[in-house]
């Protein structure tokens, strides 16, 4: 919870300071117009990958195959958009980081560890038969 309350006290902290310093070495209005142009390209950046994730998703499930790594991509690139329309550079920086294919993919797999793209999950199934035994039955037999 402490750390909860600290990276949502320390993040717009950090903004504030690197709008402050940017904006003292390129002007206010420079600063202003960066953090709109850097929410305006990230949102487009951010649509194309999403659309390139469905797309992907969708081939995935074509080849009757499960597309996780397009699912957590998807949710990393929405995840990106959000950072972007965020005014800051921090947000921006990490924003930008997650919607480049390279270090998104980087990302998902330092957060989910031994991840497989293609993983198809039929190793985790166990073919069997079964049979319906009711109490009744199981009293007349005895």
């Amino acid at each position: 919870m402490n750390a909860l309350i600290l990276f949502i006290i320390g993040i717009p902290l950090i903004e504030i300071y690197l709008m402050i310093k940017i904006g003292g070495v390129i002007g206010a209005f420079n600063t202003i117009f960066l953090i709109f142009f850097t929410a305006i390209a990230g949102i487009f950046f951010a649509r194309i990958g999403g659309l390139n994730a469905i797309k992907s998703g969708v081939t995935q499930l074509i080849k009757n195959e499960i597309p996780v790594y397009e699912i957590f991509s998807g949710a990393a690139l929405a995840f990106a958009a959000l950072l972007l329309i965020i005014p800051g550079f921090l947000t921006d920086f990490m924003g930008f980081l997650l919607i480049v294919p390279f270090t998104r993919k980087m990302f998902i797999f330092a957060i989910f560890g031994n991840f497989k793209k293609n993983n198809n999950f039929k190793k985790d199934f166990v073919e069997g038969e079964f049979e319906e035994i009711n109490k009744k039955d199981e009293e007349e037999k005895n």
